[in-house]
């Protein structure tokens, strides 16, 4: 039989949904944050909604067991099945259905004793009726006009509530491309449930689909940057196993589009300085103070865009770091310096011949550009960086791959 245990928050599962299909394999006993039936309860979950990408390798040290999911074929994100596992209480589901009942039409209004009264007067066929207060009414009627279900309005000293206007969705396909390329697609998931089914027009390349599970943590870093907020976070560093504290304005979210890894760029008040955390590494978001001045860390961010290669602002402080490097290609081969231009970010690129082209940048960590620039390796004449120490180990690095394909001589590099 199938465990099909809902939950009731997402932080638990997140960790165990992460270990089995982010960062590899691992037996049973290799679980140790937790007990081994804790380890049973989740796997057991995770099976219930992923069924059909759950596998299990055998190992001399036990039964390894993953998620293994080709994005390729899988025209829809399958971890935001565990969005739609969340529990709720028997009070929860019977009020909900109350209360939408009884406000059955945008022209059907009532006040909170009336709401009370006909909840009461129904749950009385029952054998044994649930009650309610009228305060536990109107905490859940405030958390709905939060979500915009429903809305109120005043007649004299009287607050009266009225089921909102239903909003006609967007595009089925809108909706697809939306719930599998927009950050916190998830809603976008939710939405297209509520449509009925229809033929897959979209297919991708590259499907990040692992950005799913820090969707609750987007969400409430979006609504901080709405509000102008500083926010505490609870972070982790996973290599070293420890977690810590700080306060900081989130201002922007970067997203790569070589790993699709989510980054928050934020500014934090105890060293005064912009920086990027990784989404996967924030554990928990809580708002705090609202920031007066959010318009001028933003416009500073801003100004330092045109220096950052991808989220390092490690040099900031200091003095900013050149690489340029040239390279030559072939007849036929134009599609090279149209990649240039292209991919050059915050960079120019110079055309020097029909055949030669140059790229330079001044950034505040040039390592980061290193992977970029191997992928122009055979073409590459000649090449410079500022960062002597980041020159040297490129060279070095070049000189060891040029021993191992027992190569003579680098070229211009």
């Amino acid at each position: 039989m199938a465990y099909s245990e809902r939950i009731k928050n997402f932080d638990g599962i997140r960790d165990y949904m992460r270990e089995f299909y982010v960062y590899g394999f691992k037996s049973r006993e290799e679980f140790t944050q937790k007990s081994a039936r804790s380890y049973d309860d989740e796997r057991r979950r995770i099976e219930s909604w992923l069924g059909d990408y759950m596998c299990f390798r055998q190992t001399a040290d036990g039964k390894n067991v993953f998620l293994s999911i080709d994005s390729r074929i899988s025209h829809h994100n399958p971890l935001y099945k565990a969005w739609k596992a969340k529990s709720f209480t028997d009070g929860d589901i019977t009020l909900h259905f109350l209360i939408f009942d009884l406000l059955n039409g945008p022209d059907t209004a009532l006040p909170l004793n009336e709401l009370t009264d006909e909840i009461d007067r129904r749950l009385l066929c029952f054998e044994n009726p649930k009650t309610f207060d009228s305060s536990t009414i109107r905490k859940k009627l405030k958390e709905y006009v939060e979500q915009g279900l429903i809305r109120t309005e005043k007649q004299g000293k009287t607050v009266l509530y009225r089921r909102a206007g239903m909003t006609e969705l967007a595009s089925e396909d809108a909706l697809n491309f939306f719930s599998e390329v927009a950050p916190c697609g998830v809603i976008g998931s939710f939405l297209l449930d509520k449509t009925d089914p229809h033929g897959e027009h979209f297919a991708f390349k590259h499907h990040y689909i692992t950005e799913a599970l820090d969707s609750e943590i987007l969400y409430a870093l979006l609504e901080a940057m709405h509000g102008r907020q500083f926010v505490e976070l609870k972070t982790v560093n996973r290599r070293k196993g420890r977690t810590a504290a700080q306060k900081v304005l989130p201002l922007r979210i970067f997203i790569s589009v070589q790993s699709g890894r989510q980054y928050l760029m934020a500014h934090t008040p105890r060293n005064r300085r912009i920086g990027s955390i990784r989404l996967d590494n924030i554990l928990s978001v809580h708002p705090a103070e609202l920031c007066e001045n959010y318009d001028a860390y933003r416009e500073k961010l801003g100004r330092m865009q045109e220096h950052i290669w991808g989220v390092s602002t490690e040099g900031y402080a200091q003095r900013l770091e050149h690489v340029e490097f040239t390279v030559r290609h072939g007849n036929g081969e134009e599609h090279i310096s149209r990649r240039l231009e292209r991919e050059k970010r915050c960079g120019q690129v110079q055309r020097i011949d029909d055949h030669t082209s140059r790229f330079s940048a001044d950034v505040y960590d040039s390592g980061e550009l290193v992977p970029w620039i191997r992928t122009f390796i055979c073409r590459i004449v000649d090449i410079h960086f500022s960062n002597q120490e980041q020159e040297a180990q490129f060279r070095k690095d070049m000189e060891s791959m040029y021993r191992l394909y027992g190569l003579t001589g680098g070229g211009g590099t």
